[in-house]
């Protein structure tokens, strides 16, 4: 059985940080976006997928 969790990058919307996770495009074909903390501004803010 073949992994199909592929690793996107998610940028904060307020500055440059960004995270890297992993997720299953067939269960989830749209972007994400979550808020999580940003040590930059030191807050949580929205992080959005990039490409």
């Amino acid at each position: 059985m073949a992994n199909t969790r592929v690793h996107v990058k998610l940028r904060s919307t307020e500055s440059h940080h960004l995270y890297v996770t992993t997720k299953n495009p067939r269960s989830t074909p749209q972007r994400l976006e979550k808020r999580k903390y940003d040590p930059v501004v030191k807050r949580h803010v929205l992080y959005r997928e990039s490409r």
